[in-house]
């Protein structure tokens, strides 16, 4: 029976996470969605040490979608700039979560209103 690889690869991870106290969250969010590079052997294991480090931050996490490693994305036809891929291999180099992008989500409708 083959080994299976076991090189650490970077995977592109969106958390959605509720409210908890202590998150760092903005008083009127509801939550927020992360954009997140993980490192990891497998998606799995990129999931699972995510979720664990989220949680060491008194974040909610509630889903968490994954879009694959940097490979699987350009096959495709995901547009990946600089510095997204700086952070993917700063992730793989520290063998890290990375969070990319916080998107906050509100029910205030002042959120919504432009000036």
């Amino acid at each position: 029976m083959a080994k299976p690889d076991s090189k650490q690869q970077v995977f592109t991870l969106l958390v959605e996470v509720g409210r908890s106290d202590g998150d760092g969250l903005p008083k009127n969010a509801t939550g927020a969605a992360l954009m997140c590079f993980a490192s990891g052997i497998d998606e799995a294991e990129a999931v699972r040490e995510t979720v664990a480090i989220l949680k060491q931050a008194d974040m909610a996490p509630l889903d968490v979608s994954g879009y694959g490693t940097l490979a699987e994305r350009r096959a495709e036809g995901h547009d990946i700039n600089e510095d997204e891929e700086g952070l993917m291999q700063r992730a793989l180099d520290e063998n890290s979560v990375i969070v990319a992008q916080v998107t906050r989500f509100t029910t205030d409708p002042a959120d919504f209103t432009f000036q």
